[in-house]
């Protein structure tokens, strides 16, 4: 049987961008379907911000208990190791991204949001034929917003398969690998490398840069490269990974030897490209740019009416990127007049410890910094962990403008809404020194960097 639909909007994707623009769409009056080929939540939270986050907690606890079970710590030890069953953990995991699935889909029919499940194919710019399991769905829409998402890049020498998994493998599998092999020390390799290397695997990161999370600043993750030296996670920086061989992983190193790591499985975390295949694209007639749709500060296309959000208009691929375009077309398109134009864009690197990077950075001419050492804040001392880190202010010179913060430590991602909150409101420097910060929490640190860069550290 075929079913017509003629919604005033058509939502391609049910990930973070798509499911909050078909939510606002639903809120703002308009007669909207959205269509998803998988699960409502997207790679975000079914194969990737929320699994492997709840990964890394869960390696975290079994860490801790690792650690007391081999000498006491704290005051608490354990007499004997604690026992992993990766399959119980796994479907822990599976149980969160369920319960939040079917929460976005509850958010979706409250909104009275229409959801089609199958896969569209374009045959224009507003038509698309979705085969779904009761039969064949024609959709014609005033306005298509494409949300289609990103997936997992391989190597020539390493295609997905067997023993080469991406994260979405990786967040899947039932027994530990006893050697584990990841390709690429950015911050996917390393958040899903160190999960695995606290879990007890033998882990090795090869990156062909010279250093690991080469995006951020060098200062920002020396205390994640210090982790990786302290707990035995190898890294063959500069080296290039060549293929699987005799069970293994081949790679030529930065002195051009060749050596074999042997491992149970290689991950392979080398980045994400946009979705753009297999559903018609090619038949919209939209701009590209490079692998990129082309959108302009709107999210409009080159085609009338037609939009595009997330990780298919390039970076920064991340999802609260995503959920702020999609709520901004779907004001559009009910009339509002909006442009997407924010001053800055939270990045958050979970690894240990983990990394938050706001706005500017230090070699962003014209700026001064300061920074306050989390050696210094009650706060995380008391959390104990293995590195402290810093708290970094960058503030324009002469206003005292802040236009960036970094900070790496426990629990530092909990930050980034304060400081992102100040970037975008345009604080100075003396709009955070005269706000009172509860004690003891993370929070101090920023003010205390702001108070160094004022000229009148406290605690610094």
């Amino acid at each position: 049987m075929t079913q017509s639909l003629t919604p005033k909007v058509v939502v391609i994707g049910g990930g973070p961008g798509g499911y909050v623009a078909a939510i606002r769409c639903g809120q703002l009056g308009l007669d909207t379907v959205l269509v998803e080929g998988d699960r409502l939540g997207g790679t975000c939270l079914i194969r990737g911000c929320i699994p492997s986050k709840a990964i890394i907690h869960a390696a975290s606890d079994y860490a801790i208990m690792a650690r007391a079970a081999r000498a006491p710590h704290l005051g608490i030890s354990l007499a004997s190791p604690p026992r992993l069953d990766l399959a119980a953990t796994m479907a822990w995991k599976d149980g969160i991204v369920d319960r939040l699935n079917k929460g976005v889909a509850g958010l979706l029919r409250r909104a009275s949001v229409t959801v089609v499940q199958g896969w569209a194919c374009f045959s224009d710019a507003k038509s698309c034929t979705v085969e779904t399991a009761q039969g064949v769905v024609r959709i014609s829409a005033e306005h298509v917003i494409l949300a289609t998402g990103s997936e997992p890049v391989d190597l020539p020498g390493l295609p997905f398969g067997g023993k080469i998994i991406s994260s979405t493998g990786a967040l899947a599998l039932s027994a530990l690998p006893r050697r584990l092999a990841v390709v690429g020390a950015g911050y996917i390799g390393l958040e899903l490398g160190i999960t695995f290397a606290k879990l007890g695997s033998e882990v090795t990161i090869v990156e062909s840069a010279d250093r690991i999370l080469p995006h951020y600043d060098a200062k920002l993750v020396e205390p994640v490269r210090r982790w990786l030296d302290r707990h035995d996670v190898a890294l063959l920086l500069g080296a290039k990974a060549l293929g699987e061989r005799d069970g293994g992983l081949a790679v030529e190193t930065a002195d051009h030897e060749t050596i074999l790591l042997p491992a149970d499985h290689i991950l392979v975390t080398v980045g994400r490209r946009p979705m753009t295949q297999g559903w018609g694209l090619e038949e919209m007639a939209v701009a590209m740019e490079g692998r990129f749709v082309k959108v302009d500060d709107r999210c409009a296309t080159s085609t009338r009416n037609v939009w595009a959000i997330g990780d298919l208009v390039g970076e920064p691929m991340l999802a609260h990127k995503a959920s702020a375009q999609g709520e901004m077309v779907a004001e559009i398109i009910a009339g509002a007049r909006r442009r997407f134009d924010p001053v800055a864009i939270p990045a958050i690197c979970f690894t240990e410890p983990e990394i938050v990077s706001v706005g500017l950075g230090p070699d962003a001419p014209d700026t001064v910094e300061a920074t306050f050492p989390f050696a210094a804040n009650g706060r995380t001392l008391t959390m104990e962990g293995d590195d402290h880190g810093f708290l970094r202010v960058v503030a324009h010179k002469d206003s005292k403008r802040i236009v960036g913060v970094q900070a790496v430590g426990t629990q530092v991602s909990e930050l980034a809404a304060a400081f992102t909150t100040a970037i975008e409101m345009g604080a100075v420097a003396q709009d955070i020194a005269g706000i009172i910060h509860a004690h003891p929490t993370l929070g101090e640190g920023f003010h205390e960097a702001v108070l160094k860069l004022e000229g009148h550290p406290l605690h610094g």
